[in-house]
């Protein structure tokens, strides 16, 4: 860690000490770690701070080790910074985000310093998920889409999500799906064109949701790969994160129903000039195209994937049949 990064936790805290208490995780392919702090002399105990540190080609998990991966991966932290810096503090307690003390970068190195959830309430993580926990992200998603529907995602990237066609070329050069390869340009097309854009989180898994003990609140982490899109990307990633084959086949319409329930209360709160019927009538449809085009870069990085289920195949082959594949 740059030298100077203990006295910017310090002078962001009012801390007057500050000590590594533990590493919480090591970042993809090796790019820094994540760690939380104990402070002393301040008014929190603990802060978690995401230290970036790029100064050569990661390993990636899966041997996509090339140029391409690892400028995405050195502008997803740029975007991040940008988030915390100009985007988050939008955000309420209905799509809570870490509130960020400090940013600074140093050359190859960057230094977030964050709120700690544990302390604010959001302990509990899971593997597994109740129906509490379920609504309380789709209802996380809502309100995070209702809050950003028609900005400019300025600073961020332009489309969100880590596997937008734009950004995974050599993905979808190793897809051996031929219709669905055909097909990936007209689906990304038709998930650009919507009349409705907001941002989107674009990485809104299980793993990146953290709960209050009773599951009932929720908030999110990590923003790598925020930026514009439909909201749909978000809701069809998040549910293939956490739902067996079979309760994404009998939950769907209903889980939809809510996602979409949530979203018109948040938007006659936030935005009450913005028809939510409309957006429903134009996102719904969306859902299996959206789910279809994660499908389709995962078929492509990760052949052998456990989320590559039947239900996906159904999805993916009516989506391609209604492009005239």
């Amino acid at each position: 860690m740059h030298e100077d990064f203990p006295d910017i936790i310090k002078q962001a805290t009012g801390a007057s000490k500050v000590e590594l208490f533990e590493i919480i995780q090591e970042l993809w392919s090796g790019y820094g770690t994540i760690q939380r702090y104990r402070l002393t002399g301040a008014d929190r105990e603990h802060v978690v701070v995401k230290h970036v540190h790029i100064d050569e080609l990661g390993e990636h998990p899966r041997g996509w080790n090339t140029d391409r991966s690892h400028l995405r991966k050195l502008r997803s932290y740029q975007v991040e910074s940008a988030w915390y810096a100009h985007w988050r503090d939008r955000c309420e307690e209905a799509c809570r985000a870490p509130r960020c003390l400090a940013l600074e970068t140093r050359k190859e190195e960057t230094l977030m310093v964050l709120e700690d959830l544990d302390e604010a309430g959001f302990s509990a993580r899971r593997q597994t998920i109740r129906d509490v926990e379920l609504f309380a992200c789709l209802r996380w998603l809502a309100n995070f889409h209702a809050t950003f529907m028609g900005c400019k995602p300025v600073g961020l990237w332009e489309q969100g999500t880590y596997w937008h066609l734009d950004t995974r070329s050599d993905e979808l050069d190793a897809l051996s799906d031929l219709p669905l390869k055909q097909a990936a340009k007209a689906i990304d097309r038709r998930l650009r064109e919507a009349s409705f854009q907001t941002f989107v989180h674009g990485d809104a898994k299980l793993a990146n949701f953290c709960f209050s003990t009773n599951g009932e609140q929720v908030a999110a982490v990590d923003f790598q790969y925020v930026g514009g899109g439909c909201g749909m990307k978000d809701v069809a990633y998040f549910l293939g994160s956490c739902l067996a084959e079979e309760e994404c086949q009998h939950l769907e319409g209903r889980l939809l129903d809510s996602y979409f329930v949530e979203l018109e209360q948040a938007l006659a709160r936030l935005q009450p000039c913005i028809d939510a019927k409309a957006v429903e009538d134009e996102w719904r449809p969306l859902f299996p195209l959206a789910w279809t085009d994660f499908h389709r870069f995962l078929k492509g990085w990760s052949p052998g994937h456990w989320k590559l289920n039947a239900y996906s195949e159904r999805m993916a082959r009516g989506v391609i049949e209604s492009f005239g594949g």
